[in-house]
């Protein structure tokens, strides 16, 4: 069975070309995120975003960035920061379908996104003021490949590695362990 190119294609790059991404792509990259599918059609998933020519919110957005993740982030043209309700049970699922959605919409146009966990959720919540009941869950930088070049020594070797996956037979099982 042949998968999607849009899954087979897709990784997460360190090294972002400084070009703008267009407002059309943006708003497509999140109306594929509206479109994913909710556990009682609940949408718990909140997306704030930046680019570079929203720099004030695009500073508050990599200040919560752990300084390893700061490195290469400075080039990506665009940052965004998920939240979820924090009361409903299946809202980090459904935000996974989301994100889920939205990365196969940006791979789809030519675009690559780098989802991170090291950031401070606490602290990126405050400086976007995210209402009371929602948490901050992840980070996405989001723009095109850029040359590896324009990254530290270590970070280009990071970028070199293959993409590998686990087998089906360590994560897919018929029976219960």
């Amino acid at each position: 069975m042949k998968l999607l190119k849009t899954i087979t294609e897709r990784y997460s790059p360190r090294a972002f070309d400084s070009n703008a991404v267009e407002k059309e792509k943006i708003e497509a990259m999140f109306e594929a995120a509206r479109w994913a599918p909710s556990s009682r059609n609940n949408q718990p998933w909140r997306f704030f975003y930046a680019t570079k020519d929203n720099q004030e919110t695009w500073d508050k957005l990599f200040d919560s960035l752990v300084e390893f993740n700061q490195i290469w982030v400075q080039n990506a043209p665009l940052l965004i920061m998920t939240a979820v309700e924090n009361n409903y049970h299946h809202a980090h699922h459904d935000l996974g379908l989301a994100v889920g959605n939205m990365m196969n919409q940006v791979s789809e146009m030519g675009l690559h996104m780098h989802q991170m966990g090291g950031f401070d959720p606490v602290k990126a919540g405050e400086n976007m003021n995210l209402p009371d009941g929602f948490e901050a869950v992840t980070m996405i930088a989001v723009g095109y490949k850029g040359d590896i070049s324009i990254l530290p020594e270590n970070f280009q070797e990071m970028e070199k590695q293959a993409r590998e996956r686990k087998p089906l037979e360590e994560i897919v099982f018929t029976k219960a362990l």
